[in-house]
């Protein structure tokens, strides 16, 4: 008699932060800093303008086609993505966007990710059993579910810090001060917090078929 089994998808782990804030104008910004990945490492941006467009800022077209083929966006554009981080000041160069933040001192919640196991983090599991206390906590956040192309996630976050300064501009444009991340990006099926903040994270990407 033939054997039948069934063959998981690949998973693909991405380990980094993921700082998400607001603008005065309206502009919301997404950086991922991966310092671990399939690609190596690296780093990309995702921006929602006031008008609705959303934007990826991605530094090469191997990474563009990935992230564009698990999250939605109106605009893509391959260009140079540098992060700096020097005594707690991150400062971004990507493209038409110039951005510099400073995160700030590690709230309740943040040091309790912190003292989290990383094994514990990094599974699956785990980003199921927490997405419900993160949605009642974090108002847009999820920690599991569909993207593009088939592909499942799952967010497990190890550090949570406020963004306390911000300076950003966009094709030489000030965006204005820091601000919620309001309304919700749409990215993906989920968002970042609503206050601004800087989260380190364990991404996991289930492929689809094919």
């Amino acid at each position: 008699m033939p054997r039948w089994t069934t063959r998981r998808p690949p998973l693909l782990r991405f380990e980094g932060w993921i700082a998400g804030l607001g603008t005065c104008s309206g502009t919301r910004i997404v950086l991922g800093h991966w310092q671990h990945s399939p690609f190596g490492p690296f780093s990309d941006v995702m921006l929602e303008r006031p008008e609705g467009e959303r934007l990826l800022l991605a530094p090469t077209r191997q990474t563009a086609d990935f992230i564009a083929g698990t999250y939605v966006f109106d605009t893509v554009r391959v260009v140079p993505v540098r992060v700096r981080i020097a005594d707690g000041s991150w400062t971004v160069t990507a493209g038409p966007l110039q951005l510099r933040f400073v995160a700030g001192r590690r709230g309740p919640l943040g040091l309790l990710l912190r003292a989290l196991p990383g094994t514990l983090v990094r599974r699956p599991a785990w980003s199921t059993l927490t997405d419900w206390p993160a949605r009642l906590l974090l108002r847009g956040v999820r920690t599991r579910g569909s993207a593009g192309a088939g592909r499942r996630e799952w967010y497990g976050a190890r550090d949570l810090r406020p963004i306390r300064v911000i300076s950003a501009s966009f094709e030489g444009a000030d965006l204005g001060a820091t601000s919620s991340v309001e309304p919700p990006v749409r990215f993906g099926f989920g968002s970042v917090p609503r206050k601004p903040s800087l989260t380190r994270v364990t991404t996991t990407v289930a492929l689809g078929p094919g």
